[in-house]
């Protein structure tokens, strides 16, 4: 089935009541082209490395574009599909492509570098110990015992060194930043600068003489390795440690609905918070789901429509002429305005009224789908347990595997499931193949019923879903302040992707002050006084 027809069904079967043209204006406004924001802010773009090949992604994409109607149509599994990639697949592909390339060559080249002042930074250390014997090795003094316990200390300074930048630096990257780290760009520089400074002694004062204190040149690759050491104590202390203390609570709302969360951020700049901020959504935000939305557009619009106002006595006119009947005419236009005016303060009256009996009526029909669901699961999962009970007596090679057994009992509970999914607005998150998945694994690890359930009752985290529905390629960071700036108290900033955006807004935490009371102990001891005169 097409998509045209999976969207006529789904909307004949939300509200059968509800006329064509309203169909049409939907339609409408959802192909109008979307504004693009007028403020002078700067903008820049957060883009998320790709952890699959793309045909991965379209392949997923193909699987998700199913029936609509998978529940009610459903009787068997086969292993054969077919996909088709249309023209606008074609050109999405071809800029995910582009994208991309543009991507891995700046993560290559960083990467790049980054190698190549490694090298030169183990490297040096050697060099300074092999030159003298390559280049005046009859002039050099023998080497004694201290000498040789220093080759011992370099080594194992090295490679100490080698596991500690192994570490830090060479860890997966978790996304693109839009401007360069500026802590991690002065570590590299400052790195740079050392290793040529000390070259550069080097040459003046051991390679142009050719010093013969063999001893003093080992001493002095000591002191390289040393002092490498140190920055990279450093390097922990500006990455990692500075960061720790929360400093910023960063309030995070989504445009679309509202949906509010708080995270604690240390000294951290704008676009690293954001990059924290991203992440924290992925796992805490329930997934953004553009049709819970929908309904409340369509009552909007249909508050807003425009009212007509009729004469029962003779028409108005269309422009009134100069003359004496201009006064007539101005009364005529200001009862009409009046009228529509209470018209519509009426109409503003009762649509509590309809909103209110309208949700009555959508959570009774979710409560009333819920219940059908849950008996429809626990059914089926009853004659897996009679299957099993049944399998144990046969061979071993007729045993079912967990993947069959899902297939044999989902048909009967596909229906139920496609109609509480549908009345939730939750359809497109969930694919028949999906859920098959699901209801495989929870068969595979013994699980109950409401285990399985609860993925579809209750709206899970956004990373939970499948990639296509929570995965942003590009995420666009608008700031007034520069990015690489540090966060401070009132920093607003915008996390753009397609469908929605972020609004992130910093305050910093107070400071704190606490004082101590001291309680003497003998302030808690009391007499008691009993009087001698008793009553009889």
């Amino acid at each position: 089935m097409d998509t045209e027809s999976t969207y006529s069904g789904y909307s004949y079967y939300s509200g059968r009541s509800r006329g064509s043209h309203r169909h049409g204006e939907r339609s409408r406004d959802r192909h109008k082209p979307r504004s693009k924001d007028s403020r002078s802010e700067k903008s820049v773009t957060i883009n998320t490395p790709p952890a699959e090949p793309l045909l991965g992604d379209t392949a997923v994409r193909g699987e998700q574009v199913q029936d609509d109607n998978w529940g009610e149509t459903t009787t068997a599994i086969t292993g054969t599909s077919e996909h088709s990639l249309s023209q606008e697949d074609i050109v999405r592909i071809t800029k995910d492509l582009e994208d991309s390339v543009g991507l891995d060559c700046r993560r290559y080249f960083t990467r790049t570098l980054a190698i190549i002042l490694g090298l030169l930074v183990f490297l040096t250390p050697l060099a300074f110990l092999v030159l003298p014997h390559i280049l005046w090795p009859d002039k050099l003094q023998s080497c004694g015992t201290a000498c040789e316990g220093l080759f011992i200390s370099v080594a194992f300074k090295l490679l100490i060194l080698l596991l500690a930048v192994w570490a830090l630096f060479f860890r997966p990257a978790r996304a693109g930043l839009p401007r360069v780290y500026v802590f991690r760009a002065l570590l590299a520089v400052l790195v740079l600068l050392f290793v040529i400074s000390y070259w550069l002694f080097y040459g003046v004062r051991i390679l142009d003489s050719q010093d013969e204190n063999y001893q003093g040149i080992v001493q002095y690759a000591v002191s390289l390795v040393d002092a490498l050491l140190f920055i990279h104590y450093l390097a922990i202390v500006l990455l990692e440690l500075r960061q720790l203390q929360p400093c910023y609570s960063m309030c995070v709302t989504r445009s679309t609905d509202g949906e509010t969360r708080h995270y604690n951020l240390g000294q951290l700049s704008i676009q690293r918070a954001a990059l924290a901020i991203i992440e924290h959504y992925y796992c805490d935000f329930p997934v953004h789901n553009p049709a819970l939305l929908s309904a409340s557009k369509s009552r909007a619009a249909k508050h807003l429509a425009g009212l007509k106002v009729y004469n029962v006595d003779g028409e108005f006119p269309a422009a009134p002429a100069e003359g004496p009947g201009n006064n007539a005419a101005a009364g005529i236009a200001h009862s009409q305005s009046r009228a529509m005016i209470a018209a519509a303060a009426r109409r503003r009256d009762t649509s509590h009224n309809e909103l209110y009996y309208e949700e009555a009526e959508h959570e009774r029909r979710v409560r009333k789908r819920r219940a059908r669901l849950v008996v429809a699961v626990e059914e089926a999962f009853t004659h897996i347990k009679r299957m099993q009970e049944e399998e144990q007596k046969k061979a071993p090679g007729d045993v079912m595997d967990p993947r069959e057994a899902a297939q044999a009992i989902f048909p009967s509970m596909a229906r139920a499931l496609q109609k509480y999914l549908r009345t939730t607005k939750q359809q497109h998150c969930h694919s028949m193949e999906s859920i098959q998945q699901h209801l495989a694994f929870c068969i595979t690890n013994n699980m109950t019923p409401k285990a399985f359930l609860e993925s579809y009752l209750t709206p899970g985290p956004t990373v939970q879903y499948s990639r296509d529905f929570w995965r942003a390629r590009q995420w666009t960071l608008i700031s007034e302040a520069s990015v690489t700036s540090g966060l401070k108290d009132g920093t607003i900033f915008l996390l753009k992707c397609v469908d929605f955006s972020l609004v992130v807004t910093s305050k910093k935490i107070p400071y704190i002050q606490m004082s101590e009371e001291y309680i003497d102990p003998k302030s808690h001891k009391f007499v008691l006084r009993l009087q001698s005169e008793t009553s009889v």
